[in-house]
């Protein structure tokens, strides 16, 4: 199965409590980082597909923290396919890369994007990008992305998976803070936001 998820914002000390952007009720970025760990795998099994839409962390020292950052994600279920976002390098994914560890299988965990991907499901074509792409009415693309946090375009084909995002409200069921969107999820969402 294929998951969906973007601004993780590991280490992102600054976004933790309230605030107007990106809102992380947590007290220490401890707390938080385990918290998507763990909303993570309850959904995410290791023969599942997770592409990351972009801004995996912000550690407050990014390219001397990929170590630290690895160490989390090592602990994600399934293989990742990471979108890069403004916050994310190209070193930081070479750095991935090179450290990848693996799956039980032997095949590679990480997979990385520099400016977008394609993906069908439901008889859809989506465009898995880090900022919103405005496509304007369309019958045979949608796009998912992440970037602007607790906003939402006001255009029913682009749906928000980021981890704060707005458009979570729409599911019929509640998410603890984190969970990646599945496919069906990703439907669910669309057929309330086209209305």
């Amino acid at each position: 199965m294929n998951f969906f998820i973007s601004d993780m914002h590991f280490f992102h000390e600054r976004l933790l409590g309230e605030n107007d952007f990106a809102p992380r009720p947590f007290q220490t970025v401890e707390e938080m980082n385990q918290q998507l760990i763990t909303s993570w795998n309850a959904v995410v099994k290791e023969t599942d597909h997770v592409y990351h839409l972009g801004d995996l962390a912000m550690h407050p020292q990014y390219e001397k923290g990929s170590g630290d950052i690895l160490e989390l994600v090592a602990q994600l279920n399934g293989t990742i396919h990471f979108i890069k976002g403004n916050h994310d390098s190209r070193a930081f994914f070479r750095y991935l890369e090179k450290h990848d560890p693996g799956l039980s299988d032997g095949r590679n965990k990480f997979y990385f994007y520099d400016v977008g991907a394609i993906v069908k499901f439901d008889h859809q074509q989506y465009y898995l990008t880090h900022y919103p792409m405005l496509l304007g009415p369309n019958d045979t693309i949608r796009n998912l992305h992440g970037h602007i946090h607790r906003y939402s375009v006001p255009i029913g084909n682009d749906v928000n998976v980021g981890v704060d995002a707005p458009e979570r409200a729409f599911l019929k069921e509640e998410l603890p803070f984190g969970t990646p969107l599945s496919e069906q999820q990703i439907k669910e969402i669309y057929e309330v936001k086209r209305l």
